[in-house]
């Protein structure tokens, strides 16, 4: 076991390229492998408050492994309004999916969809996911619940999830969140809980909103979601069976949800 999630705790074999979403009408960024055809691809929710350059190593890291990754920057304000972020990331899988990257040497297979996100952003991944039936996975860390209910909208979801909490995020408590969304899920699920880890362990960098909101970024919870996101997206979108023991297995410093 702890020779594949070492591995996936460093970067893929692939040369990473960073583009800007506005250049074809929605700001944010995406991430490429240099060249590829018919990838896999995910869009990702950024947190409340939360710039998506505090995401840009998961989002770089994914892509050196072969999935296409792309974080809409819009929402971003403090009455960001989740059904339109939710709307945000269907966009974005639109455009990943329907739109040559790179120099047009990339392109994603629109059977190989999935989302993400952070704290709102993940609630809001789960809205966008409960309305389009092209989403094959789902990961989300530290979810809060959105308006609608992220929880209600989780018995729509029949694909596979992958649900990280923090054991000390007052924020966003697994129990009230998480833990309510996963049990709620419609298809397979597994919530993971990263006890010493606080709300915003899962970003990067120092940003303004480490005031308002608790907790900061942790080093040890960014190698254990690079990991495991890696694994979880390659299994469900790309049939990679090699790391697929990490998603069954118990791994140190996670506890698994009875």
């Amino acid at each position: 076991m702890a020779r594949p999630l070492a591995e996936l705790t460093r970067p893929g074999p692939h040369e990473v390229l960073r583009g800007d979403l506005a250049l074809v009408g929605l700001p944010g960024t995406v991430f490429t492998p240099k060249s590829g055809k018919n990838l896999p691809a995910i869009a990702f929710g950024h947190g409340w408050l939360q710039p998506v350059s505090r995401y840009r190593g998961l989002l770089r890291h994914l892509a050196s492994w072969g999935i296409v990754t792309a974080a809409p920057a819009t929402q971003s304000g403090p009455f960001a309004s989740s059904r339109l972020l939710a709307g945000d990331l269907r966009t974005t899988l639109d455009i990943c999916a329907g739109v040559r990257l790179g120099t047009g040497d990339i392109s994603v297979d629109p059977r190989r969809l999935g989302l993400a996100g952070h704290s709102t952003g993940a609630g809001c991944a789960v809205l966008a996911a409960a309305e389009d039936d092209r989403v094959k996975a789902v990961a989300t860390l530290a979810a809060s619940q959105t308006r609608p209910f992220a929880s209600d909208a989780a018995r729509d979801c029949t694909m596979p999830s992958l649900h990280l909490a923090g054991g000390r995020d007052i924020v966003a408590p697994p129990v009230a969140h998480a833990e309510l969304i996963a049990r709620n899920w419609a298809g397979p699920s597994r919530l993971s809980t990263l006890p010493k880890s606080s709300h915003l362990a899962f970003t990067e960098g120092k940003h303004w909103s480490n005031l308002v909101i608790q907790g900061k970024p942790d080093s040890a919870a960014h190698k254990l979601t690079k990991a495991l996101l890696t694994a979880f997206f390659l299994h469900h979108l790309t049939g990679d069976k090699k790391y697929g023991e990490l998603l069954d297995q118990p791994i140190k410093g996670l506890v698994d949800a009875a």
